[in-house]
Parts: C-alpha cells; structure tokens; sequence
C-alpha cells in the first residue's frame, strides 16, 4: 500500500466548505462581546486535520484565533465535548503546561449553530510523520523526549489543585472507558465483527489494577501538539475532547502504541531502526517516563488491546457520521476503513495478554 503524506494532506488550512460556513456577523458580535482585545474585521478558514469538531482560524488585523466547535447535527452522548476540552486547558494555562490560551465557551447554539470556543493560535509546527524524515537523529531524540516528559508533567499535575476535582472520577478509568466506548460502538455499529463482540466481553473481566490517577489527554500523539519553530520543545497540546481523570498508565500506553504501530506516513514507528534515526526505544521510552513519574509500568499487551479497542470505536464513530454525511473532514473516509483492521490487531493483543 503506497505511503500517503500526511503532513502536506491534513496541515493548514483550506475555505470553508459549504457545509461547514458560519454566520460570521453573528461570531464577530460574539467575539466582541467576549475574547479581550479582539478588534474585527475578521475572516475564516478550516484546518484541513481533525475528524470529531471542526477547527477554524481565524484571521484579524492584529491577531489569529483559532475557533473549535460541536458538528452540527444530531450527535451521540457525551461526544464532541469542546466544553470539556475548554475547561482543561483553561486550567491547566496557568500552571505552566503548554496549552493555548483560551478566551471563551459560548454554549449558545444559536450564535453559530453549535456550541464552540475560541483559543490562541499557537504558532509552531505542527508534525504527522513520526520517523520525523526532515530532522537529524539528535533531534529527532530531544523531540520524543520532549513528547514524554510533557506526557509525564501532565499526568503529575494534581486536578484538585488547579480546579479540576470535578472533571471525572479518577478510579476505575479502564472499567469506565470500556463501557463507554463498547457503548459508543453499539450505538454507531454498522456491521458485525466478531472479534469485536469477544473484545467487549473479554476487557471488563480482565482490566488491570490501578495504581495512579491524575488527568489524562486520551489522544495523546504527535500530529495533537504543536513543536516551536526551532528548539525541540512543546509549544501547545491540542485536542482535549477524550481527556478526563484516570489512569496514567493506560494514557502512556496509548503513546507507546506508535512504537508497535506500522510507519504509515503518521506516528506509528514499528519496525523502523530506532537506534539509528536517534529515537527512543520502547525500553527507553518507558525508562524516561517511569523516571520522571515515579510510575509502576506493567506489561503492555492488555493496554494496547485497551486502547486500540477504544481507537476502534472511536473511528466506528467517524465511520457512522460519514455514512450519516456529517463527517467534518474529507479524511474521515479513509480512517473509516480502519475499524476492521484495529479491531484485528486489538484481538491478536488480547490474545497475547491471555485471552482464550
């Protein structure tokens, strides 16, 4: 299968489709009334990258902005949560972890038709490729080490602390995830997948002990931060809408999955020499996180199952919306067809975890 190029695909920004236009006098009236210092006039585009809510920027005289909103549309429960993705980085700006700032929640649909918020455009790169082909081995290690160690400071901030002992319970987080997403896949279920069906009936009954809680991203992965321009730094972690409190481990393994994952052009490094492009090894990942968090980390077959369990019912639902017409990105196409294979790779997982 011929390599696609994610990076000159889903980066930047392309006009607005059709179905995707806002009411532009009613987002400037609310923008005036709510984001401080904007001054109008202003103009939209659409990020190319993003399957669940749609992302604009937009461009003022002055300043860029960049919008995230709910698809318009009947919508399943609990998901596209931009109000939850508003509430987290919101708090955790101020503690230093690197988020753009936020300026506004506006719950009105009535404005643009649905909810929405709008944060700082955080300028820097914005990455797809995790063999990272353009950068020299030096800098290809201090740029995973900067993924982990951002990874790491998050997953040790205290949520009471900073405001966000509400933001979901921090015990059982696999037990809940698995229920969600074995309902989320029900609900948007369009064909039958027998290893499917044993994977929602094996999961519950075998979850790991958890031994840490603190705030987890849910997405954590390469083309979901932004990188500064020139130092190999963090510059924003984007794309909250699956963070809650729970697990560190299972967040971890689901950065550790692109390690195992096949190089297909996004993050998925296996099989690649990592040695020789000057990436971490999986042992070396683990040492540096386990290091920095003080985190016990078990063996990973039954989170990598976990995870592309729940990854496969997340895409089932993108599979649904594009049947549906409502999908966001005219990527979703192509990451529908995903849903067979995860769920294959997720039950072979399963089965090295001891499932019968």
């Amino acid at each position: 299968m011929a390599k696609i190029d994610y990076e000159s695909e889903m980066v930047g920004t392309v006009d607005v489709p059709e179905k995707d236009q806002l009411d532009e006098t009613s987002l400037t009236s609310w923008m005036q009334a709510n984001v401080e210092g904007f001054e109008g006039p202003l103009s939209l585009s659409k990020f190319k990258g993003g399957q669940s809510n749609p992302t604009y920027r937009i461009d003022t005289p002055g300043k860029s902005y960049v919008l995230r909103r709910q698809p318009f549309g009947k919508l399943l429960p609990s998901a596209h949560a931009v109000d939850r993705e508003y509430k987290v980085m919101s708090a955790l700006g101020p503690t230093g972890f690197p988020v753009p700032r936020t300026y506004g929640l506006c719950e009105d649909s009535d404005v643009i038709g649905s909810m929405f918020f709008v944060m700082d455009l955080a300028d820097g790169r914005n990455l797809w490729n995790g063999a990272l082909p353009d950068y020299a081995p030096e800098e290809r290690r201090a740029m995973y080490h900067a993924m982990i160690d951002t990874m790491a400071d998050l997953h040790l901030k205290d949520p009471e602390a900073i405001g966000l002992s509400d933001y979901g319970k921090s015990e059982d987080y696999c037990a809940r995830q698995v229920a969600r997403w074995s309902k989320q896949y029900r609900l948007s279920e369009t064909e039958t997948i027998p290893e499917m069906d044993r994977l929602i009936e094996w999961l519950p009954e075998t979850i790991p002990p958890q031994h840490a809680h603190g705030i987890v991203h849910g997405d954590y992965r390469l083309d979901n931060m932004i990188f500064h321009k020139t130092e190999p730094r963090v510059l924003a972690v984007l794309d909250w809408e699956l963070s809650t409190l729970g697990d560190p481990v299972a967040d971890f393994a689901y950065l550790m999955l692109n390690w195992v994952n096949p190089p297909d052009g996004r993050a998925g490094i296996g099989g690649l020499d990592h040695e020789a492009l000057g990436i971490p090894t999986r042992d070396e990942a683990v040492e540096r996180y386990v290091a920095r968090t003080g985190y016990p980390v078990p063996p990973m077959d039954w989170y990598f199952a976990y995870n592309l369990f729940r990854l496969a019912g997340i895409i089932q639902g993108i599979k649904k919306r594009v049947i549906d017409g409502t999908a966001s990105s005219a990527h979703a196409k192509k990451m529908s067809e995903r849903v067979a294979p995860l769920v294959q790779t997720a039950y072979g997982f399963a089965k090295a975890a001891g499932m019968d």
